[in-house]
């Protein structure tokens, strides 16, 4: 009897550790962790089920059980484009899971004050699924609906940031978040400061991106800059804005030669955005701008300043003045500073 019972014991005892081994086995294929190293795995629209299993397998340990895990789910069939994080720790089924699902992670884009759309559609793509290319003809089109003439044309709608997009965002949902924040930024407390301000929202901008530059887009100097250049617009004096005279020339080479610094024969440089050479405020912003810029010219400080220069004491600062002769000794001043730095 007690022989029997030692043979049921032992038989239970096999089938036990052959089920814990079977189930162990089953755990670690679906619920252990399978990352080798962390890191992001790029799927475009025109992946496979292949081309899947190459990107991810860098990261994983063991490709054959993901690639096991992934087709009991039917990942073959079914996944989602994206930018997917892979992270320490996880199961061949959270992947999966993640990638059939859609979780994709977040690209963080830093728009700056570039020159142009086009600029800033180069940078951007760097960190999207479509080439530069596609999203500028993309952006025209949406430029054109709106009336515009091209993307170009759409500059006012962006703001310098940091802002968050996926990998496969479209330029029509990229816009769109930048159309969005146009819109809830002007209130009707701004609306009300544009009327009375006697500008064209055009001309706003315009003015608000000769503010930024001049001011290095610190915020201490925005609004005495703005007041500055409203009193030469309103005495119907040219604005003669340096950056100005630096975007007009730099447009035309695609902003491939930068100047460094403004020298008497490029003030004489024809083109519409030369306010040395035109009276009135440009016709377009010279780059894209912040809002703190635009809030300078909706709220300028009231001052009698008609002139301003570099203050080679205080970097970054400007000398302000209504005085012709005093004007003069500040640019000097300034010059030599240029001279004795071999800035050229």
């Amino acid at each position: 009897m007690k022989k029997g019972i030692s043979v049921v014991a032992v038989i239970a005892l096999v089938i036990l550790l052959i089920g814990g081994f079977f189930g162990l086995r089953y755990y670690q294929k679906f619920f252990g962790s399978n990352v080798a190293k962390e890191g992001y795995v790029l799927i475009p629209h025109s992946a496979n089920f292949n081309s899947i299993l190459d990107s991810i397998t860098p990261y994983i340990k063991n490709r054959e059980s993901f690639k096991a895990v992934a087709l009991d789910k039917s990942m073959d069939r079914f996944f989602k484009a994206g930018r997917y994080r892979i992270k320490s720790g996880t199961s061949n089924t959270d992947l999966v899971n993640m990638i059939k699902a859609g979780n994709q992670t977040e690209n963080t884009f830093r728009i700056g004050d570039f020159g142009d759309v086009y600029q800033m559609v180069g940078r951007v793509t760097k960190k999207t699924e479509l080439d530069s290319l596609r999203f500028a003809k993309d952006l025209n089109k949406i430029a054109v609906k709106k009336g515009y003439s091209n993307a170009e044309d759409l500059k006012k709608y962006f703001f310098i940031d940091t802002y968050n997009f996926f990998w496969t965002v479209t330029p029509d949902e990229f816009f769109q978040k930048f159309e969005d924040q146009y819109n809830d930024f002007w209130t009707t407390e701004r609306k009300a400061k544009e009327a009375q301000s006697g500008l064209t929202r055009d001309q706003i901008y315009a003015l608000a991106s000769i503010v930024y530059k001049e001011s290095g887009g610190k915020p201490d100097e925005q609004k005495t800059i703005a007041g500055l250049y409203l009193n030469r617009y309103r005495k119907g004096m040219k604005l003669q804005s340096d950056p100005t005279v630096i975007y007009a020339i730099n447009k035309e080479t695609n902003f491939t030669t930068p100047i460094k610094r403004v020298l008497y024969k490029h003030l004489r440089h024809p083109s519409p955005y030369n306010t040395y050479a035109n009276a009135g405020i440009p016709p377009g912003p010279i780059c894209i701008t912040d809002k703190s810029s635009v809030d300078a010219v909706l709220n300028p400080d009231r001052n009698n300043y008609i002139f301003m220069a570099a203050d080679p004491d205080k970097f970054g600062f400007h000398r302000f003045t209504a005085s012709d002769a005093e004007h003069a000794k500040n640019a000097r001043d300034y010059q030599e500073w240029l001279n004795s730095k071999n800035i050229r």
